[in-house]
């Protein structure tokens, strides 16, 4: 763990210019610096770099955030080894803070499971170019499938011997230990004999986001009916196969460059369109496609593109992949392939071009394939029919996202001839179900937690993304907070010994939001707004600096989008149709207007929300009940008439 003297020396040393143009070319504009973004695909820059305020900021896609947030989101890296990327690069020693022994127990057995799996990588690599069974058998079995020997190079491919235990007497001669070859699962042990899990097998490693080595899968190459044809490291300190895909490491950059990934299933999958010049591919690795995988890939973009093998086993499996690709709000499509063909066979087959042709002319969205392949053997049978419709319902409703949600319900009605209403009906009913099994389950999760906070002192909060009906509003204050936080707003008489007193910006803003026990529907919002009351009463708080380099990659870039982002004016001025440049002047004006703004939408959405409630109350209901919120509602609408009265709005009241 990085002392935060040492945290602090990284993100004061710095510079943010200094650092994006390690990766990107920048150019001089005003006072800032322009250049083409490197998360996505554009022809005019919109990438902007603020030497003054020490962030980056693109209005192409939106990402934006400190120079360690950057190598955060370029590298892909932890908060950690971001900091630690920085220090090398301006000579800062990194000075650890005091561990716990199990701290550091932990970390060595990490460490030293690393270096197992790394010296096995060389040691395959090495027998497979350089002993004789390793190139008549492992390099033969390579170029016989049409694999360069550049492509087997950067995927580390290897073999390991096919002797009983070779690899695991030279890994204990080069020093290494029986319980760390044994936990990688690259040695297997019994009272009376030692063996090589992968004897006899080429060697495909798999990488971590950082490009280090953390399981193998092995492909055996002898005709043994008892033996698995794959076989794959056992779960570890290091490896957990459901959080895992294969190529990842080699496919990252090129996901965010492409905004698009394409998932097939096995290694030489992979392998094959690498060598045909397509480098945003990954591989589920033989294993059922997990949430875990997908949101992996969701760091790198929202786009899956599924081409599995073109026979019936492909097609089932690109079947029960995109329900967990949609459910995680991920956009997915299909291409089918040939009957017989697989991934590998068919990169092998053609050229980058026409390969990229196919999949462009051949991908479609999930309904579409479902609605192909499901119907495929119906004959026009209406009890088939209404399955497939059923099944199809069942992969919308687990959509997240309300607009794509009713977009691919459109689309449903329009191709199988069933009407919107029945669809959304149908929908409701899935997802009341789905709600159900999802309150079940987070009740045993509160329970499980519950339980862990009570052994380890941890409270963890998980936030539900949900729409937020002040937005406009929030942001406005967090500008100005984030702006003008110890900015001197007015002075007023202290009520106990009459001396002025100076209220400031961020004490004002606060104090209102507290006193009327305002809080943000967004979690990220609300957050923020906590963390500023932390550390008010703190004489050298810089909301700048603190939120700008924020180890939250969320904060950093919002607060970075509103730092950077000069459209992000008042909607005061807006609506007053103009724009005043120094605001800071005009603060007691500016910031009590924003703060009435904030109240009068709360009054809005709590007189909704309980009209809302009585429209619902039946003819039975208890008439004190209503009249109880009628009351309330009376009083809501004079506080909403008066907080228009003093924004210089007409309050409609009926």
């Amino acid at each position: 763990m990085i002392d935060q003297t040492t945290i602090d020396r990284i993100m004061d040393t710095a510079d943010i210019v200094d650092v994006v143009e390690d990766f990107v070319s920048l150019k001089k504009r005003g006072v800032n610096y322009l250049g083409l973004c490197p998360f996505h695909n554009e022809k005019t820059p919109s990438f902007t770099v603020s030497p003054g305020k020490q962030i980056y900021k693109c209005f192409g896609c939106g990402r934006g955030g400190s120079p360690v947030n950057f190598i955060m989101e370029h590298e892909h890296l932890a908060f950690v080894d971001a900091l630690k990327y920085l220090a090398k690069k301006y000579h800062i020693e990194i000075v650890d803070k005091d561990e716990t022994p199990e701290d550091v127990d932990r970390r060595n057995k990490r460490e030293s499971l690393m270096i197992v799996s790394n010296f096995a990588t060389e040691y395959f690599s090495n027998v497979l170019f350089n002993e004789n069974e390793g190139r008549t058998v492992g390099l033969g079995y390579f170029r016989e499938r049409g694999f360069r020997d550049d492509i087997i190079k950067k995927f580390e491919l290897g073999f390991n011997p096919g002797t009983k235990d070779t690899f695991t007497q030279a890994a204990q001669r080069n020093g290494y230990k029986m319980e760390y070859l044994e936990e990688t699962g690259l040695t297997i042990k019994r009272d009376d004999w030692v063996r090589d899990r992968f004897a006899g097998r080429v060697m495909f490693p798999f990488h971590n986001l950082a490009g280090r080595v953390i399981a193998f899968g092995g492909r055996i190459l002898k005709t043994d009916p008892k033996a698995a044809k794959y076989l794959n490291s056992p779960e570890s300190e290091i490896y957990h196969k459901s959080k895992v895909l294969y190529g990842i490491y080699y496919a990252k950059n090129a996901i965010s460059r492409a905004d698009k990934c394409y998932l097939v299933e096995g290694y030489t999958d992979v392998l094959s369109m690498h060598q045909s010049g397509i480098e945003n591919v990954v591989a589920s690795s033989g294993t059922s496609l997990t949430a875990d995988q997908i949101r992996l890939i969701k760091r790198f973009t929202p786009n899956v593109t599924i081409i599995y093998d073109g026979d019936k086993a492909g097609i089932k499996a690109s079947l029960r992949g995109i329900d967990i690709v949609l459910e995680e709000g991920v956009n997915v499509k299909v291409v089918p392939l040939p009957e017989g063909e697989d991934p590998d066979s068919f990169a092998r087959s053609m050229s980058a071009t026409e390969l990229l042709a196919y999949i462009d002319q051949n991908e479609t969205d999930f309904i579409r394939f479902k609605t192909k392949m499901l119907l495929r053997e119906s004959e026009n049978d209406p009890v088939t029919r209404a399955r497939v419709i059923n099944d199809i319902v069942r992969s919308i409703a687990v959509i997240p996202d309300n607009i794509t949600r009713s977009v691919y319900i459109k689309e449903c009605s329009n191709m199988l001839e069933v009407e919107e209403s029945i669809l959304y009906a149908e929908v409701r009913k899935i997802k009341f179900k789905l709600t159900e099994e999802q309150v079940v389950k987070e009740k045993r999760e509160e329970l499980r937690r519950a339980s862990r906070e009570k052994t380890e002192g941890v409270k963890q909060d998980v936030a539900k993304p949900v729409t937020n009906p002040c937005a406009i509003e929030e942001k406005a204050l967090l500008r100005v907070l984030i702006r003008y936080f110890g900015n001197e707003l007015f002075k007023i008489e202290d009520e106990e010994n009459h001396e002025e007193r100076i209220v400031k910006v961020g004490e004002y803003i606060l104090s209102e939001i507290e006193a009327d026990n305002l809080s943000s529907v967004d979690p990220l919002t609300q957050k923020i707004i906590e963390e500023f009351k932390e550390h008010q009463f703190e004489d050298y708080f810089n909301p700048q600096r603190y939120f700008s380099h924020h180890p939250d990659g969320e904060i950093n870039s919002m607060v970075s989008g509103l730092l950077v982002d000069k459209h992000v004016e008042s909607m005061i001025w807006k609506r007053k149709g103009a724009f005043v440049e120094d605001e800071d002047e005009i603060l007691y004006l500016i910031v009590p207007r924003l703060i009435e703004e904030y109240k009068l939408r709360h009054v809005k959405l709590m007189i909704s929300e309980i009209m809302r409630k009585i429209g619902a109350m039946k003819s039975t209901d208890d008439l004190e009940k209503i009249l109880e919120l009628q009351s309330v509602i009376t009083n809501l609408k004079q506080v909403e008439k008066e907080l228009s009265k003093k924004l210089g709005q007409r309050a409609i009241t009926s």
